[in-house]
């Protein structure tokens, strides 16, 4: 498998571990992300630090892993574009939807104050 899958608590980092996210391996990256939605992960941060290219097979799997995570009401980021593949989503016009950090530290930092303010909101404290 080119993908290791890290449990974080409130959200899972999947991390690409092949210089090519293509059709060859885009489809089991897709699996992946029903599993881990399947299995309650509402917020899951795709990791592609290693990833040198990706084709529309790789950009199918991050829509996919996106519309999970926001019919579960949870967030998808992806992290540690590599400028081949940043323009890839660029051209593709796909950084305006979905988010995009420079680092999983980043990703994490993004998905605290997300939860902080959703705890503020729902405090208890709303009529």
């Amino acid at each position: 498998m080119s993908f290791e899958i890290l449990d974080k608590g409130n959200y899972a980092l999947v991390k690409v571990g092949t210089e090519k996210l293509d059709a060859s391996n885009a489809p089991e990256l897709k699996s992946e992300f029903v599993v881990l939605n399947g299995n309650g992960q509402k917020n899951i941060v795709l990791d592609l630090s290693a990833c040198q290219y990706c084709d529309s097979s790789g950009l199918r799997a991050a829509l996919v892993a996106n519309r999970l995570c926001e019919d579960a009401i949870g967030t998808f980021i992806i992290s540690g574009l590599q400028p081949d593949v940043e323009n890839i989503f660029r051209i593709s016009m796909l950084h305006t939807v979905l988010l995009i950090t420079k680092t999983v530290e980043e990703a994490e930092e993004l998905l605290k104050k997300k939860e902080s303010l959703g705890l503020r909101k729902n405090d208890g404290n709303e009529l």
